[in-house]
């Protein structure tokens, strides 16, 4: 489960702070997708940096799977996204010199999961499998398309097993049947792992199928539909 509690978020702005995030408040269950959306400059990269641990709010509470992240060390929360948190940005940023399956067998090891090498390579084709790439495992990502490099980012961010995703636009640079693809693959995943997902995007067309929605306007954040329990 991903929970925000009263999150606040400020940044300096000469002798002043601007409030990226207000005061925000947040439950995402497992097996469910909340989608963000709102206009540019509204907070939402902002939101999603605090909800993956990346920056510590100035108040309020992060919890990622019952752990309260805004009470650990730094060395501490960069465990807490290696074991529990996938991160998922608009870009695939893959290795250019591994194939498909190493970039996740990679993954695996930096995590630091009880698994051999053995283990991690049937683990990462069977996820590549999960997201329709099982013939496409020796290939390296100028070999792939945008959709297959995003499809392999996916699989790379489940390698670790993780109990919440945090998604940054991942349809953003793809047309509109492939990102209609992408979504599909985030949602069935999403229930298959169990997983708690928060999906920001633009795209309009995309919300309806989510478990909720909400809209992000000037650091606030406002609930346009409740959530669907898995």
């Amino acid at each position: 489960m991903i929970q925000l509690d009263n999150v606040t978020l400020t940044f300096p702005d000469g002798e002043n702070r601007i409030t990226a995030v207000d005061h925000v408040t947040l439950t995402v269950r497992q097996g469910t997708v909340a989608g963000v959306t709102g206009p540019s400059g509204s907070g939402k990269s902002s939101l999603l940096a605090v909800a993956s641990t990346l920056i510590t709010p100035d108040s309020g509470t992060v919890r990622i799977g019952g752990v309260d992240a805004t009470a650990l060390s730094m060395p501490e929360r960069a465990e807490l996204r290696r074991d529990r948190l996938g991160i998922i940005f608009q870009q695939s940023n893959l290795l250019p010199a591994l194939t498909a399956a190493e970039q996740l067998v990679v993954m695996g090891e930096l995590g630091g999961r009880a698994r051999g090498r053995r283990a991690a390579g049937i683990r990462a084709l069977e996820l590549l499998d999960a997201v329709g790439l099982a013939d496409q495992a020796g290939k390296r990502p100028a070999q792939l398309s945008g959709g297959q490099r995003q499809r392999v980012n996916i699989a790379r961010a489940l390698m670790n097993e993780p109990t919440a995703l945090v998604i940054d636009e991942p349809t953003s640079a793809l047309d509109q049947e492939r990102g209609a693809s992408i979504l599909d693959l985030i949602l069935r995943l999403t229930r298959e792992h169990d997983t708690a997902t928060v999906l920001v995007t633009h795209d309009q067309r995309l919300l309806p199928l989510m478990s909720s929605v909400h809209t992000m306007v000037d650091g606030t954040l406002r609930a346009s539909r409740h959530t669907v329990t898995a």
